[in-house]
């Protein structure tokens, strides 16, 4: 059985493959149509899975779809009518953008299959059931509460449910307006971000500020109900009068910006209000999932948590779920978002639809395109470069790395997910305090407070930070043990804390051995480890991509396959001195 998953309804298009239960391939299209969070439909990631998976379109037996259009549609309906001040704007994004979205997918259908009765067969998943249901299903666990909260997806804004084996059970939602991911988009607005998109960054702000001074007013604006339900004080905000002008439109009231102050305008410097905001925000969001998941742990006495959606990419709420909540640890996917609702919603068909046993565990986050050797040579010899080849590159790779060299690192097959995993990623010694300045101005372009994470062998991982499960994925914030800031100053964030990638040897043995070889050295086997772009691109897919983005930045060397690319500073050796690096390590 072959099931084609997608996701093309919202954002973060995305496309994959299972094979007889197994994920075979799964790509985000921006990744190759270079649109970050694009909404375009997945046509080139799904013509890719289906490449590396060596098969046809005529081979696909099912397609599951992460939303259904006509779910809640009673509510939204109630909606509309009683409470939106713009009924023309809400009826362009909720049923025009629908209809247009729909027309585009079957008119794909018709195009690839023929007509709507001799293709595969077409399943929409209700978003919210493509969000934790279908994240359980690949989890590690055969018991776990499940925790889906975000924007909003038909209609529903977050879901508690429970899964056993095949079986879910579902306890409650809370409908939009009602949304902690609106709430959370609204703050991010107010710090001068783009929303839906940006909400990393407020988190990242989030430590600059003192949340005490507005956590009182915050606490105000947002509350949970006996079963988990969320309520919000709308007179906050703007956003349910669904008035959807990207010019004019604001998630902000009046009463937001008397209450907290002046938004700061795009651009803009960053005012102590705007970042003691961002921390209160913050903070209340995290105290409020977990009141959520107090009401979850007394419902169904799981040991385990498996939390989806948007809002599920806050990897400081999820430290906190990891330390303070009853759970013994918690399973975010990789792709949390809406991209790995295609993941999920061919998941939930193939074992809660379909009824076939759970067999496939998603732990292994490299699932995208791979480039042999052959073909990485083949690009940089069209395109004229100077590069060596290195039998041990991860030796090489480590020697860049403590000499304080920043490198490009490219290899094996792409990660899915918002976070750079160690197959498409930018690394450099954490020792080195002046790092993180270095590459946010020279590299990335962003914002100079925007903090780096680290990645460190599992083995590592009690020797640096205080997290006591493991993080493949980089979505639990940990603090840095207080002996271990000053040895890796530059992915300590400013309140002590990281947000860790724990690296398992057998999973990424390449990645792995490259820390390895880096801590034997300098007896820190951790690396700042940021994904290989630059602010508003998408992560780098191709080599093309690589070699582009290695000559628009900062970039010292680039480490793709076993080739080597260097500029012009390494290859004359006018690099960092051993004595320097010492006086880092201090």
């Amino acid at each position: 059985m072959v099931i084609l998953g997608l996701n093309y309804y919202f954002h973060d298009s995305t496309a994959c493959i299972v094979v007889e239960g197994k994920l075979v391939a799964a790509i985000e299209e921006e990744r190759l149509n270079r649109d970050k969070h694009t909404k375009l439909f997945p046509e080139l990631a799904i013509a890719r899975c289906l490449e590396i998976a060596k098969l046809k379109y005529k081979d696909i037996d099912h397609i599951a779809v992460s939303i259904k259009p006509n779910h809640n549609l009673g509510k939204k309906l109630l909606y509309g009518a009683t409470h939106v001040k713009s009924i023309r704007h809400f009826i362009t994004h909720e049923f025009v953008h629908s209809y247009r979205k729909q027309k585009g997918f079957w008119k794909w259908y018709e195009n690839t299959f023929g007509s709507r009765n001799t293709g595969p067969k077409v399943h929409f998943i209700p978003h919210h059931f493509s969000h934790a249901p279908g994240s359980f299903f690949v989890s590690p666990y055969k018991n776990a509460a499940l925790l889906g909260i975000d924007g909003s997806g038909e209609w529903a804004t977050t879901w508690l449910g429970k899964g056993e084996g095949n079986k879910i059970e579902a306890f409650g939602e809370s409908f939009f307006p009602h949304s902690l991911g609106s709430f959370y988009e609204a703050v991010t607005q107010f710090c001068g971000f783009k929303t839906n998109y940006d909400e990393g960054k407020t988190m990242g702000l989030a430590p600059m500020g003192d949340p005490e001074v507005f956590k009182k007013e915050v606490e105000k604006i947002v509350s949970i109900g006996k079963d988990g339900q969320v309520k919000l004080d709308l007179s906050y905000f703007n956003f349910q009068n669904m008035q959807y002008n990207p010019k004019a439109f604001s998630h902000l009231s009046p009463k937001f910006s008397e209450v907290f102050g002046t938004p700061r305008r795009p651009g803009d410097e960053f005012k102590k209000h705007h970042m003691d905001v961002a921390a209160a925000f913050q903070r209340v969001l995290e105290d409020r999932v977990l009141e959520i998941c107090e009401i979850l742990h007394q419902k169904t006495k799981a040991d385990y948590l498996v939390i989806s959606g948007g809002v599920s990419l806050n990897s400081v709420m999820n430290g906190r779920i990891v330390r303070e909540s009853k759970f013994k640890d918690v399973y975010v996917m990789p792709a949390a978002g809406d991209n790995g609702t295609a993941i999920g919603a061919a998941y939930y068909l193939y074992n809660g639809i379909l009824k076939n046993p759970r067999e496939f565990v998603h732990l292994n986050p490299y699932v995208g395109t791979s480039y042999s050797n052959e073909e990485i040579e083949k690009i940089l010899k069209a395109c004229k470069l100077n590069y060596t080849r290195h039998d041990d590159i991860c030796e090489v790779a480590a020697n860049l790395l403590e000499e304080g060299k920043i490198i490009g690192w490219f290899q094996g097959s792409m990660e899915i997910g918002p976070r750079a995993l160690g197959s498409r990623s930018i690394l450099a010694n954490p020792a080195f305090p002046d790092m993180k300045a270095k590459i946010n101005s020279e590299i990335k372009f962003r914002e100079a407070y925007r903090p780096f994470a680290p990645s460190a062998i599992v083995e590592a991982k009690d020797m640096f930070f205080d997290l006591e499960v493991e993080a493949p994925f980089m979505l639990k914030v940990c603090n840095v043990l207080k002996d271990k800031q000053s040895v890796i100053p530059s992915v300590t964030h400013v309140d002590g804390s990281a947000r860790l990638q724990t690296v398992d040897r057998n999973l990424h043995p390449r990645y792995y051995k490259v820390i390895k070889k880096l801590g034997d050295k300098t007896g820190v086997p951790v690396v700042l480890n940021t994904s290989f772009n630059i602010q508003g691109e998408p992560v780098v897919e191709s080599p093309k991509d690589a070699i582009r983005c290695f000559y628009s930045t900062g970039l010292d060397a680039l480490v793709i396959g076993d080739f080597l690319l260097a500029k012009k500073t390494i290859a004359n050796n006018n690099s960092i001195s051993k004595m320097e690096y010492s006086f880092a390590l201090r």
